[in-house]
């Protein structure tokens, strides 16, 4: 069967290349003409817009592969299953809400039978584009709500019969059609549709060449440049995988011509690109799922993330670093100057300031998206040096919609769990056993909060894990006392680490395809790499890391420079080296100075931070020796 990953570039079209084409780009358009006239209220909007998006994952992704005999019976099934949900798109959106005999007197027996077959396909497309562990989860969960009630008092729930389920999940806002599916339709889609026209563009391009004229020159030049651009790109990716691929195929074979181990040019790629998600202004798709969720301004949750996002990037730039001071490594040759650069490309710029204006200026994140696409496509056709032909511009309108299907495939899967612990309360129990679990300590909770992720993680796309841990861990987090959005935040982040952390880190493995190197050994050298996805929610739960209302700038100074403090000993303590190579004396009093900062007395921090000033002038004062060291 083939199967396709949330964050994996659109699927390798087949014979209906250009119905396809067709069919997706009448999806861009439908929904921009959505975003701008908003006619249709979600009842209509939401139906229409995933009927339209199985149509074409069944038409993308055939149940057989080309090389099955069951290949044109599977294209038939295809066939039948995008008519079936044409067939439900049209019922659902056109069924009367306003006659309340539904909820009095249940279902008739088409309307019953059309949302258990919308939820069959929905499972199934599900399964297609990010794999089967979704669609089993979601599975789990109804055969939860239909049979909670034969289940041990401490698990159970009362169990709802199918007329019930159905009622809830289909013909609600509160299951498939809840606010997962909502964002994804709406938010997502325009950022992720701004994504694709930046790579059609050559936006894209010219960020990674700014990489590598600031960062080129320096020791390990590619693998800084590498973080940098992934930096710009990731956070409007919105796919880790997809930042991999894009950045790593130019960046990895020139760490590799550097002298960086094939597994270490793949961790890099992929610790990188993932940290592109957790970056301002747009943070992938995870942040406006998070505003919706909390209640919170949008404007808000970008200024609080800048802060614990460059501490990340500063982590991954440091261990980039100190591996090439151990491999003695240099820079690059011929690296074209910063001033030259952005000369040539300075005008693709103008849109990422304009749409990070728009959205701290709190405007509508739909429209700041659409105003994002036209701005890149008039930057585009400013100069005439940088013109693209109009072939180019369709190409970005389809690809924006061939990426949105595994997203919206995952969120409206993601609204059946949300659904479930919403008609069930099981979310309540979850929180009372991790409680329990924890022993009423907060790094307990972390650490269990922190598996479940990762756990998660293997399975489903980072959103899909988000949305599905947080209904259940920030209820439990917030009873240590955490405020909602800081506990949003910890989630957020600890839903990232699947992609770095073996056994199974996809962005690693998709670095590792193109390093050529071990998938197992490049997922080692990434959670290496990203090892800020841990410690940098620590902080937050521990420290002013995020600044609040009633923080002091004291206390947030203090969070940052004990972050600062916490990454580079623990780094150079694991590395062994800091401007030169450290005994093991020297190292254990960096872990120890690390383990410092995770006290919440500002004196024990402030403390910990002049001890390691004092070793680090001390060996600074040796001298370096740059060559294998």
């Amino acid at each position: 069967m083939q199967q396709h990953d949330i964050n994996n570039e659109p699927a390798r079209l087949g014979g209906f290349d250009y119905l396809i084409g067709a069919v997706a780009l009448a999806l861009t358009l439908f929904q921009i003409w959505h975003g701008l006239a908003a006619e249709l209220s979600a009842p209509i909007f939401l139906p229409v817009h995933l009927s339209w998006v199985l149509v074409l994952v069944f038409m993308v992704n055939p149940a057989f592969s080309r090389s099955s005999p069951l290949y044109q019976l599977g294209r038939l099934s295809d066939l039948v299953f995008a008519v079936i949900s044409v067939w439900a798109g049209f019922r659902l959106s056109n069924f009367d809400y306003n006659d309340l005999s539904f909820l009095l007197d249940g279902l008739g027996n088409v309307d019953l039978y059309t949302g258990a077959v919308l939820i069959v396909l929905l499972l199934e497309a599900t399964r297609r584009t990010v794999g089967w562990v979704m669609s089993a989860i979601a599975i789990l969960f109804l055969v939860y709500a239909m049979f909670g009630n034969v289940l041990p008092d401490s698990f159970a729930s009362k169990g709802f019969d199918l007329q019930e389920i159905i009622r809830f999940h289909i013909f609600s806002t509160n299951g498939v059609f809840g606010a997962p599916l909502a964002i994804s339709a709406g938010v997502v889609f325009v950022f992720v549709l701004f994504g694709a026209l930046l790579q059609v563009t050559g936006a894209g391009q010219f960020f990674i060449d700014c990489a590598f004229a600031i960062a080129g020159r320096y020791r390990g030049g590619p693998a800084k440049a590498s973080v940098l651009a992934s930096a710009a790109l990731g956070s409007i990716s919105g796919s880790a995988i997809a930042n991999t691929v894009t950045t790593g195929a130019l960046t990895i074979p020139m760490m590799k011509k550097l002298g960086y181990k094939p597994e270490q040019a793949a961790g890099i790629e992929a610790a990188a690109s993932t940290g592109g998600q957790i970056m301002p202004p747009v943070m992938g798709a995870g942040a406006f799922v998070m505003a919706q969720f909390t209640g919170l301004p949008y404007a808000e949750i970008l200024m609080v993330s800048i802060a614990p996002a460059i501490l990340y990037f500063f982590c991954t730039l440091l261990y980039v670093h100190l591996m090439a001071c151990k491999l003695g490594l240099s820079g690059m040759d011929n690296v074209q100057k910063v001033a030259v650069v952005v000369k040539q490309g300075w005008h693709y710029l103008l849109p990422l300031v304009m749409i990070t204006m728009l959205l701290l200026m709190s405007y509508s994140p739909v429209l700041v998206g659409l105003a994002g696409c036209l701005a890149i496509i008039v930057a585009a056709f400013s100069r005439r040096k940088t013109w693209v032909p109009f072939s180019a511009i369709l190409a970005g309108l389809r690809d924006g919609a061939l990426m949105i299907l595994p997203i919206s495939a995952a969120c409206a899967t993601a609204g059946i769990v949300v659904g479930v612990v919403g008609q069930t309360g099981i979310g309540l129990q979850f929180t009372q056993a991790l409680l329990a679990l924890s022993g009423g300590y907060l790094w307990g909770a972390f650490i269990l909060i922190a598996l479940a992720a990762v756990v998660l993680g293997m399975g489903l796309p980072v959103t899909a894990a988000y949305i599905v841990l947080s209904v259940m861990a920030v209820p439990a987090l917030s009873e240590f006392g955490l405020p909602v959005l800081t506990a949003h935040l910890i989630v957020f982040w600890l839903s990232q680490t699947s992609n770095v952390t073996p056994p199974i880190a996809l962005a690693a493995f998709a670095g590792a395809g193109i390093a050529g190197a071990s998938p197992m050994k490049s997922a080692v050298q990434a959670f290496k790499l990203a090892f800020g996805f841990f410690i940098i929610p620590l902080m937050m739960a521990y420290s002013g890391l995020l600044w609040q209302a009633d923080d002091t700038a004291f206390r947030f100074a203090v969070a940052i420079l004990a972050t600062l403090g916490l990454i580079i000993a623990f780094a150079c303590g694991v590395e062994g080296r800091l401007f030169n190579r450290l005994n093991v004396p020297a190292r254990g009093l960096l872990l120890i100075i690390a383990a410092l900062m995770l006290v919440e007395s500002p004196v024990v921090r402030l403390s910990a931070l002049a001890v390691l000033t004092l070793v680090a002038l001390w060996d600074w004062k040796k001298g370096s020796d740059p060559v294998n060291a």
